[in-house]
Formats: C-alpha cells, structure tokens, sequence
C-alpha cells in the first residue's frame, strides 16, 4: 500500500495499563499493546491533523514477561505514597499501519497529498520518529527503526492461538467521528501466531460514553506554513 508504513518498536519496559487496577492506585499492564497505544507511537513518529492512522497489525517479537516496581507517586494533594507497578520487560514489536484522510476536516482538504505525507511517514521511520517514543507510559522509553513485518523469529510464531480476553481498543474523539462526544472502544484481543490483527474503530461494538468533546479546528495558512518551514529547513528533503 501507498500509504502504508512498518517499523520495529522496542525498549527494556512497557505499561500497557489496564484500567481495572487503577482503582487502587496500583497499575498493571496488559499482556500486550492497545491499538491507541500503537496509535500514539505512529503519531509520535509522524502525524499531522489531515491523517488518521489506522493500525492494521501488530507482531509480538520477544517472550511476554513482567516485572513489579515499587513506585512512589507524587499525590495530587502533596507528599508521596507508595505503590507496586507491574511492567513487561524487553519488550520488542512490529508495526504495521496505514493511514487514511480524515474526510471530516474538510478545512484540511488542501493538505490531502497521500505521496507527500506518504514519504514524510518513511523517512520519519528511519530517523526514529518526530517526537519521543513512549511505551504505554512516560517513563518507558521506546526506539523505533523500520523493518520488513515478516522477516524474523517471534517467540509466538508457532502457538496457534492465544486469547486475552476483553481489552481496550481505544478513544474516539469527535475529529474523527463527527460526533461531539469521546468514546472507549473495547474488543476481545486475539492473538494467531504471535500476530494479532485489530478491527477497525467503527467495528468495535462495545462503546462506552466518556462525555462531550469538540472539534479542533485550522486553517490553510497554519498547516501551508508548518509545510513551509519544513521545507526551508531541509531543502534536500530530509525529515
């Protein structure tokens, strides 16, 4: 695909976390990652407001495994207080996603180039992104480097299934829906020799309304400018 891209995301831990053991203030994550959580790794590498990025798949590369911490959060009233984290450790992904034009913003229709974006995306991926890269939570630090998605040993590769149950896909904002609300998509998470192959965001059915939400709107010369200013800073094309 034109406006397809693959990369390798990795880092020593990740915190997928599951909503469930916030209640407690204790955190532990899921058994792998979200679709918004990969979401926001490619938009960290390239986004602008024109794409929606849709992840496609995802391959899991090492053997799951966690790791509890002792954390000492910083209260909202002051002082500190002690709690357990749960992380996977070494953790090792490959990536593969598309995006499509948010036919929505009709205000950002100027910007629909599927080549340009299309090789920004590419040479974002080779430089390790635009912006850091986040596994889950702040202080997981990822790396992301392109790929080829089939090539390789995963450590699933050969274990015909492995179901995980009911998990958060992601959030739906009213850019993207049309809709003046947020919503959390949820689904049942399936893995088929160490690759699992999300449905789309229209496709979840379980919904749960989170409240109202707003469009962000822009103009052409905010987006003409940033376009610009890219330009002028890297002549030769380079990201």
């Amino acid at each position: 695909m034109r406006n397809q891209i693959e990369f390798e995301v990795s880092g020593n831990y990740a915190l997928f976390t599951d909503p469930l053991t916030k209640l407690g203030g204790e955190k532990f994550s899921y058994q792998v990652p979200t679709y918004e959580s990969l979401k926001g790794i490619v938009s960290s590498v390239y986004w602008k407001p024109t794409l929606t990025w849709i992840i496609d798949e995802v391959r899991v590369m090492n053997v799951i495994q966690t790791e509890s911490k002792g954390i000492r959060p910083i209260e909202y009233n002051g002082g500190n207080t002690l709690a357990y984290y749960t992380y996977l450790r070494d953790v090792r992904y490959r990536v593969r996603a598309h995006f499509e034009f948010n036919l929505l913003r009709e205000d950002l229709a100027h910007d629909r180039n599927e080549f340009k974006h299309h090789n920004i995306a590419k040479r974002c991926v080779q430089v390790g992104g635009r912006r850091d890269i986040f596994l889950g939570t702040r202080e997981c630090q990822g790396y992301v480097e392109p790929c080829d998605f089939d090539e390789g040993t995963g450590a699933y590769d050969e274990v015909p299934e492995i179901d995980f149950g009911t998990m958060v896909h992601g959030i739906s904002y009213p850019d993207e829906t049309g809709r003046t609300e947020r919503e959390i998509r949820l689904w049942r998470a399936k893995m088929e020799k160490g690759i699992i192959t999300f449905i789309r965001p229209e496709q979840c059915t379980m919904i749960r309304k989170t409240g109202a939400g707003s469009v962000k709107t822009f103009n052409a010369v905010n987006t003409q400018s940033a376009d610009e200013l890219h330009d002028d800073c890297f002549p030769d094309g380079r990201v």
